[in-house]
C-alpha cells in the first residue's frame, strides 16, 4: 500500500515532521545567539527563556546540541510565527545600523580625500550641517592623516557625521 494511501488527511509524512522539527531547532539556534536585550524584545514562554539562557552557558559541544534538541521539543509546544517575526525584525534593524554605519564611513573617506568639492556635494545634501565645524573636523583629520598621527580627528569626524546622517535617515 503506498504511503500516500496509509496517512489520514491531516497527518504529514515523517520527513515532513522531522524537516518542521529541524526548522524550530534551527530557529532556536537563532534565539541563541541573540544578546540578552534582544531576547527580551520577543515574547516567550518562561520555560523556553531559561532553556535559552542555559543554552548559552553551556560550552561542551554535545551538551549545547542535546540544549538544542530540548529548545526544538518545546518550540513545537509554541506558535512559531511571532518568534520567527520578531527574529526577522531584529536581522532587519540590524543590517539597516550596518548600513548606516557604512554610509557614515564612506562619507568621512570622501571628506578627507575630496576636500573642499565632497565638502561642497555633503552640505548640498545635508543643508542643516553646520559649515564650520565639519570643515574643521575634516581639515584635523586630514591634518592627521598627513602626519600619521592619531589625535582622535577621524572619529571625532565619524561622530558628527553619524549625528548628522542618523537624524536625517
Amino acid at each position: 500500500m503506498p504511503e500516500s494511501e496509509r496517512l489520514k488527511p491531516d497527518e504529514h509524512s515523517k520527513s515532513k515532521r522531522k524537516r518542521e522539527m529541524d526548522d524550530l531547532q534551527k530557529i532556536g539556534e537563532s534565539l541563541i545567539k541573540l544578546t540578552a536585550s534582544q531576547l527580551k524584545q520577543i515574547e516567550l514562554p518562561d520555560t523556553l527563556r531559561s532553556a535559552i539562557h542555559e543554552a548559552k552557558s553551556l560550552s561542551a559541544h554535545g551538551a549545547i546540541r542535546r540544549q538544542l534538541q530540548y529548545i526544538g521539543r518545546l518550540m513545537r509546544e509554541v506558535d512559531a510565527e511571532p518568534i520567527k517575526l520578531a527574529l526577522q525584525r531584529i536581522r532587519s534593524s540590524h543590517h539597516q545600523h550596518a548600513a548606516q554605519f557604512h554610509q557614515v564611513e564612506e562619507w568621512r573617506t570622501k571628506l578627507i580625500a575630496g576636500g573642499d568639492e565632497a565638502l561642497g556635494v555633503f552640505i548640498t545634501e545635508h543643508p542643516k550641517t553646520d559649515k564650520q565645524q565639519l570643515r574643521q573636523l575634516v581639515r584635523k583629520a586630514q591634518l592627521d592623516q598627513k602626519t600619521e598621527k592619531n589625535t582622535g580627528a577621524e572619529k571625532a569626524l565619524f561622530n558628527y557625521l553619524r549625528g548628522i546622517l542618523g537624524a536625517t535617515s
